[in-house]
């Protein structure tokens, strides 16, 4: 009987060599070729269904329909616009969230577990909501612009209300993506580096800023990509002109709202090569980042 148990368990030279060449051990979930499947299934419902919907509509104009449609005067305009200032939102956010995420990780004061939860807020607001809030404050009578209007500064319903929304609404990327990188960021190379005789922004350069580079970089990635599809909370404090403060998406959806499908289409698929390619060369920066840092 014990000879028949012996002979039943592994021998004692590779006791794991079955289970190994088998996948190794019991994973939660399904094998990696389950896994993939059900991953490209649900992204191609999600993502390339959708996607392969928009490039066949257009597909529907000539090639002259489509450049009059992506070209008119209006429409640039408006690509101006949205992707000037979802860029300077995203720089802005950048410089800022960093330091927002420095004080939450390196500081204790009074009030932080509120400040953390702030940061947040644009998450949970309804881009409506801060839309109206930032025009109620910002306008003509508003509690700060009837302050900067005397002096000649105006700031609802034009350009500079457009950044200020994509800014509000994009911070929170940077924050909760640089954030935990901080955290978990080793004080003792720190430590090394001041001990050597390194200043503070030695220290910074050549030591933090390298290690939360890539971090950062997909902040402010996100941010971007946020602000160049944000409509809520902007066309309350745009104003809306055309050819001053009119944004892409209102332009796609004033399409859809004339009946003319395919032109809002044609536009929309111009602000999607844009954006992939913008966030290609984003995400080339990091790869370049994470190699150079060696990480």
């Amino acid at each position: 009987m014990s000879g028949a148990v012996t002979s039943a368990l592994p021998s004692a030279g590779a006791p794991f060599s079955r289970a190994n060449r088998a996948g190794g051990a019991k994973r939660v979930l399904p094998g990696f070729h389950i896994t993939l499947g059900f991953s490209i299934l649900y992204l191609s419902l999600i993502v390339l269904i959708p996607l392969s919907a928009l490039v066949f509509k257009t597909f529907t104009l000539s090639w002259e329909q489509f450049w009059v449609a992506v070209t008119a005067p209006r429409v640039m305009a408006s690509y101006r616009l949205t992707f000037g200032a979802s860029l300077i939102a995203a720089i802005v956010n950048a410089v800022f969230g960093l330091l927002v995420a420095w004080v939450l990780v390196r500081y204790k004061f009074p009030g932080k577990r509120i400040v953390d939860a702030l940061v947040d807020l644009p998450f949970a607001l309804p881009t409506a909501v801060a839309g109206i809030s930032l025009t109620a404050l910002l306008a003509g009578n508003g509690w700060i612009g009837q302050l900067l209007e005397p002096h000649g500064i105006k700031l609802a319903f034009t350009p500079a209300g457009v950044v200020i929304a994509l800014i509000f609404i994009g911070l929170p990327f940077v924050v909760r993506t640089v954030q935990p990188v901080l955290e978990d960021a080793e004080k003792e190379l720190e430590e090394a580096a001041t001990s050597l005789g390194a200043t503070r922004l030695q220290t910074f350069t050549k030591v933090i800023f390298p290690s939360i580079a890539p971090a950062l970089l997909t902040g402010f990635a996100m941010a971007f990509a946020r602000a160049i599809g944000e409509y809520g909370s902007v066309i309350f404090i745009a104003g809306n002109m055309p050819m001053i403060s009119e944004i892409t998406p209102l332009i796609i959806i004033g399409k859809l709202e004339q009946y003319d499908y395919a032109g809002a289409t044609a536009v929309a698929l111009v602000m999607l090569v844009i954006s992939f390619l913008l966030l290609l060369v984003i995400n080339g920066l990091q790869a370049w980042q994470r190699r150079r840092s060696g990480s």
